[in-house]
């Protein structure tokens, strides 16, 4: 079923190879860089030998062989190149990368530097918590909340505290396993991130069962695979082939495979049913 989707992925994109700058550049030295996220299981992370793993890098891997269909390349020479929160769009902007293959939600402020492809992912913030915490936003008034810096989960919980009138304070940290950890220690009264990756998060640390993920989302982000703005033949590209893995189930499928023992909520499932088809 892979084969026979990015097959026709390929037809796609064999129109549109002419005047693409990063087609040509990929087909000219049979290269494609792809940044991951090492810290964002289980949508993007570095496994225990470093090796790129997670549901986006297996997105992006079935892209890179839709891509060398289409370009006809035989040997494409694919690198994952690590990135973090912090420069994961200047790699994008400098040419480091071609294709940003991690957790990354699509904001109109994003889009004044990067070009997003379709959603491969739909996610929200919400809180890692105690176990048996309240779950409510007032009972933060005074205490100290953690979140990764550099993401957009940071801006989502300022700008809600604020508009709550809640005066807790918010403190940044450089990696979610550090903001988990002061959660356990009771640093903090709830650390707050993607809800995917708390939940990876609960599951990778040995939390013993000390901590739990709140239901209720503070969002709903629309998470996309990034790429240098204003190369549109890439875009449509990369594009034509999701859209032809969504039309043969295989998002759904690689979902299945990346978050073992889950269900695609129904955000997911509305993604499966109004992502573009390939004519």
């Amino acid at each position: 079923m892979f084969r026979t989707a990015l097959a026709a992925c390929a037809v796609a994109l064999m129109a549109c190879t002419a005047t693409a700058q990063t087609l040509d550049r990929i087909k000219e030295t049979g290269e494609l860089r792809l940044g991951f996220r090492t810290d964002a299981p289980p949508l993007s992370y570095a496994d225990d030998q470093g090796r790129p793993s997670g549901f986006t890098p297996v997105v992006c891997s079935q892209v890179a062989q839709g891509l060398a269909n289409g370009l006809q390349l035989e040997d494409l020479n694919v690198t994952f190149v690590p990135v973090t929160a912090a420069d994961r769009f200047d790699k994008i902007v400098a040419g480091e990368i071609d294709l940003l293959c991690g957790a990354a939600t699509i904001t109109l402020r994003r889009l004044a530097e990067v070009d997003f492809s379709l959603p491969v992912y739909v996610d929200g913030s919400a809180a890692m918590l105690p176990t048996g915490a309240t779950a409510d936003l007032a009972t933060f008034a005074g205490k100290k909340v953690g979140v990764r810096k550099d993401t957009t989960t940071q801006e989502t919980l300022t700008n809600t505290l604020t508009a709550a009138g809640i005066d807790a304070e918010v403190v940044a940290v450089d990696r979610h396993p550090d903001g988990v950890q002061m959660l356990l220690d009771g640093t903090l009264a709830a650390y707050f991130g993607d809800q995917s990756i708390l939940l990876g998060l609960d599951a990778s640390m040995d939390t013993e069962n000390k901590v739990e993920v709140m239901d209720r989302l503070l969002t709903i982000e629309k998470q996309g695979l990034a790429m240098q703005r204003g190369d549109a033949d890439f875009r449509l590209a990369v594009d034509s082939i999701l859209s032809g893995m969504y039309n043969a189930g295989m998002m759904g499928q690689i979902f299945r495979e990346t978050f073992p023992g889950a269900n695609p909520g129904l955000a997911l499932q509305a993604l499966y049913l109004v992502a573009p088809h390939i004519e």
